[in-house]
């Protein structure tokens, strides 16, 4: 089976084929830093961190761009709100996206430009469509002209442009030639930020921006273009139109990941409902946020609450407990082993990550059984197609990332150290048959929280939930 993704510009799940065999180009919208990331924005990061990862392993070369919007109308009013300067919202902001990227385990991207500079680009792409006729110069702002292309705007979204409303990405429509036209570029405000161009100081639009930087590091057409299924219009519209108007083929494919809810209103920072990553991640480990966030279908919306982050938790404490275990046994674990099928098949059909893990589960089940009988080859079979499965999804326990995962590194060995003596007296009482002190041992640990399991290859410990 090949790789079958949606298309959310022809409403379908059709077969992947990349402009250039072999190679893979994916864009994904980044943050716009005017805040910290919640948990919602991450995930788009952890399903597209998916998607490469399975790519790679399927055999192709990844370039993956990941953008930053380091300037837009609301980080302006943040910083006057705050009384710094623009750029220093962006670039703290910057910085918290960066740490919850990486501390839930996605992968570094090929290239992650940031808006400001790329300026260049985006003069040269107005002035494009400006010689075009799909563009229009006015009074210092600079706007497409949606008329001009109305047999195709609304492609993407599948909208009609007679049904859609006002663009409302201005203070007044009073310079556009339509209400609908949009902004390519904002012309020169007290207190704003400007860059020279041939139409006036100003700044760029925010739709602008991803057009001119996905075609600098992708080419004037690539494969993937990904992002919030909110971005799809007017954001991704809008790219797609202004690209295409242009002259550029844009993206083959627009994959779009669900929204992360609370109740019945999407996670957003305006509803005051965000749950902040480094606060998710003092209720539950990053790897654990991680599988309950890669867990569910890409597409598919989440409906957050704790007792289904915390169920998420547990059930990767299953996986990781028969990786832990089996890996007592076995030390030289072959990282080329095949994939079973099932899990194959699961992420070429639209990036199936319910039914791949189901894979997961079921090959852990046998794992442990093969355990129990210590049946050795059986659990080195079994112990390789899990990490290996685990690695294409980012949550492999004896990676480094997870091994070493910031300030826990120490704690972990502190604490291990110190339950290492505990097990040592409890060995001792035993040995000498004191069964009554073993026991006590044994209890004073659990309830500090841990867990004391006695194996064939003597006791191991792990955090109780």
């Amino acid at each position: 089976m090949s790789l079958q993704l949606y298309d959310t510009s022809v409403r379908t799940v059709r077969e992947f084929v990349p402009v250039e065999p072999g190679r893979a180009s994916i864009y994904l919208c980044g943050a716009t830093v005017q805040a910290p990331p919640h948990i919602g924005h991450i995930r788009s990061g952890v399903n597209f961190d998916v998607l490469r990862r399975w790519m790679i392993r399927s055999g192709y070369e990844v370039t993956f761009c990941r953008n930053v919007t380091d300037i837009d109308d609301k980080i302006i009013r943040v910083a006057a709100a705050e009384n710094v300067p623009w750029f220093a919202v962006a670039e703290r902001n910057q910085r918290a996206f960066t740490w919850a990227y990486e501390v839930l385990g996605c992968l570094p991207p090929t290239v992650e430009p940031r808006a400001t500079g790329h300026v260049p680009e985006m003069i040269e792409l107005m002035d494009r469509l400006i010689a075009a006729g799909h563009a229009y110069a006015a009074e210092g702002d600079v706007y497409f002209d949606v008329m001009s292309y109305a047999d195709r705007y609304g492609s993407l979204s599948n909208q009609k442009l007679q049904n859609m409303r006002a663009a409302g990405d201005t203070d007044t429509d009073s310079c556009k030639r339509d209400p609908r036209d949009f902004a390519l570029w904002k012309g020169e405000k007290p207190g704003e930020p400007t860059w020279p161009t041939p139409w006036g100081r100003g700044r760029p639009g925010w739709h602008l921006e991803c057009s001119a930087m996905a075609t600098k590091y992708l080419g004037s057409t690539f494969d993937i273009h990904g992002g919030g299924v909110d971005l799809i219009f007017p954001h991704h519209e809008n790219e797609l139109t202004q690209s295409q108007a242009a002259g550029d083929g844009f993206a083959r494919y627009w994959m779009h990941n669900g929204m992360l809810k609370i109740g019945a209103e999407k996670m957003s920072k305006s509803l005051g409902n965000s749950l902040l990553v480094p606060e998710v991640t003092k209720k539950v480990r990053p790897v654990e946020l991680r599988y309950y966030l890669a867990a569910p279908h890409y597409r598919s919306s989440i409906d957050y609450s704790e007792e289904a982050l915390f169920e998420a938790a547990v059930a990767y404490q299953r996986i990781e407990g028969f990786v832990t275990r089996a890996a007592e046994v076995i030390h030289d674990v072959d990282a080329h082993a095949p994939l079973p099928q099932a899990f194959s098949d699961a992420l070429d059909d639209d990036l199936g990550t319910p039914q791949a893990l189901a894979v997961v589960h079921e090959v852990v089940r046998e794992g442990n059984v093969a355990l129990a009988q210590g049946n050795k080859e059986q659990v080195a079979r079994l112990l390789a197609e899990t990490q290996n499965m685990l690695d294409v999804l980012g949550l492999d326990p004896r990676s480094e990332q997870w091994r070493s995962s910031g300030g826990e590194t120490g704690m972990r060995a502190t604490v291990d150290a110190l339950v290492a003596v505990a097990l040592e007296q409890r060995q001792a009482a035993r040995a000498r048959k004191d069964f009554s002190a073993a026991d006590g041992i044994r209890d004073q640990l659990s309830h500090a929280g841990i867990h004391v399991e006695d194996t064939p290859q003597g006791p191991r410990w792990e955090l109780s939930r």
